[in-house]
């Protein structure tokens, strides 16, 4: 029987999962690595550190399942943390500084210096994204401005840029190819998502040498070898997509219309659009959701920046819970009465408000708030801010039925009390899958088809299954009223600064 080796390089840690044939889960490791915070919304990572991890789950995962060094291992699938930044030099391979991640805001000031030039018109209707710090494209020019050398090198052709995925195909090849896939290439702000090409006038106005450059593919393609004395044979890699397309494969929304959540370290919604890139009207992001056989399918994307991590910052920033388990017990027993609203802005909020520079808070609180209060209001806010992006893919495309069906996966989906406070506030069915791996399923999946040994998408698509549905319970008029009361936290946080 032969494996599929997952390659799921996140924000916290690097994980590797084995998949049979049939997408099942045979193996899996997982290995934390260093977050590093060198100054205030300044977030970053060590690129050997996300290397070692992701070859170390690897080679465990396939010991594990008694397939290590042989032809068992027929494909290898990526997916990756997007937006994140590594450059690194061409002949050695080593990175010129830590990698920019994607939570990171060192760049705000140069996104209002190129606002103020006029350059944001170009680059939506172009990327489809707003310029923002979240993206690629100015922690490139932060590291060519800033990294002594950096730039001569650059323009000299010696370094290379890429999102995580590109770094680990270089490393995986031996630096054989430097390559991207559409999903990630769509997330850099550089990408001109209409054309399918890397845009040279907008890397002209950010002094980014276009030689610095990945190849881009479709989602499932051949992206070079692996070296073969790191697995003991070469094996193909054949699958890569950024983790939420990633997602949005592996839950099967192959048509138009089709939406899923995934709630990780933050919550990134994707809906299918089809072959129409929407311009949204209502501060989302137009984006690639994949590309097979060379055709584009686009997506409408809304990103909350901290979702399962304000579960952390009850755990290591309150100290009042020991582990994520705990919050959903806590949540049952809080004071309904008490009508908290945590608005987690701790790092600024994402779609559909885009303000990188204002700071959370917490209202409502009485004499009586404890623990039991905070864990609700953190574990309500994700529903809040799902409901955000709900109710703005509604009103910029018509295709966004209310009511619809929402697919949610990732390890917030665990909880029976958030998917169901996540039904009734948005008023819609939450169906959450029998495999909650659907990031690494859906690369596997790309891996798999590559190689001719898992089904077309339609073969794809009649596998999956929910393993629970929630429906709305809550009556309408709480649920609009607890709304509103949402929307006036939400409009006095804007206007909290650092």
């Amino acid at each position: 029987m032969p494996f599929i080796l997952a390659i799921d390089q996140g924000t916290t840690s690097s994980r590797a999962i084995l998949f049979d044939e049939a997408l099942r889960v045979v193996a899996t490791e997982q290995r934390e690595f260093t977050q590093h915070f060198p100054a205030s919304g300044w977030v970053e990572h060590d690129p050997e550190e996300i290397w070692r991890t992701t070859l170390e789950t690897g080679r465990a995962a396939a010991e594990r399942a008694g397939a290590a060094g042989s032809d068992r291992l027929a494909a290898i699938g990526i997916t990756n943390q997007r937006e994140t930044t590594v450059v690194w030099n061409r002949r050695t391979g080593a990175p010129i500084h830590r990698a920019i991640v994607w939570q990171d805001r060192r760049t705000a000031a140069i996104c209002r210096e190129l606002k103020a030039r006029g350059l944001e018109k170009c680059v939506v209707a172009r990327t489809g994204l707003l310029l923002d710090p979240y993206f690629s494209a100015t922690k490139l020019k932060w590291l060519l401005d800033n990294v002594d050398g950096a730039r001569v090198q650059a323009e000299a052709g010696e370094l290379a840029f890429g999102t995580v995925d590109s770094f680990l195909i270089w490393r995986l090849t031996g630096g054989r190819v430097h390559a991207t896939d559409a999903t990630n290439a769509a997330r850099t702000m550089l990408y001109d998502i209409r054309a399918g090409c890397w845009d040279s006038e907008i890397c002209a106005e950010l002094g980014i040498p276009m030689s610095l450059l990945p190849e881009v593919r479709d989602c499932a393609a051949d992206f070079g070898e692996t070296d073969p004395a790191l697995f003991g044979r070469a094996i193909p890699i054949l699958g890569v997509a950024g983790d939420q397309q990633a997602a949005t494969i592996g839950q099967a929304c192959f048509r138009p219309g089709m939406m899923k959540a995934t709630y990780g370290t933050g919550c990134f919604a994707l809906l299918n659009t089809g072959a129409d890139m929407v311009q949204s009207r209502n501060r989302l992001l137009s984006t690639i959701a994949y590309r097979l056989d060379g055709v584009t399918t686009y997506a409408l994307e809304g990103s909350i920046f901290i979702a399962g991590a304000v579960v952390q910052w009850l755990r290591d920033g309150l100290g009042i819970i020991e582990s994520a388990s705990q919050t959903q017990a806590l949540a049952e027993a809080a004071d309904r009465a008490q009508a908290l609203y945590l608005v987690p802005a701790f790092t600024g909020l994402g779609a559909p408000y885009w303000d990188s520079e204002c700071r959370g808070a917490i209202f409502g609180l009485t004499r009586n708030s404890g623990p039991a209060e905070f864990a609700r209001a953190a574990l309500e806010s994700v529903g809040y801010q799902s409901r955000d992006l709900l109710e703005a893919m509604r009103a910029d495309w018509a295709g966004a039925a209310h009511g619809g069906t929402l697919r949610a996966d990732g390890g917030m989906a665990a909880s029976d009390w958030t998917m169901q406070f996540l039904a009734d506030i948005t008023g819609a069915p939450v169906d959450r899958p029998r495999v909650l791996e659907t990031t690494a399923m859906g690369v596997a999946w790309l891996a798999g088809m590559r190689a001719g040994i898992c089904p077309d998408s339609a073969g794809f698509a009649d596998s999956w299954r929910a393993e629970h549905r929630f429906q709305p319970t809550m009556p309408d008029d709480e649920r609009e009223r607890r709304y509103a009361g949402w929307k006036d936290a939400v409009s006095r946080t804007l206007s909290i600064r650092d």
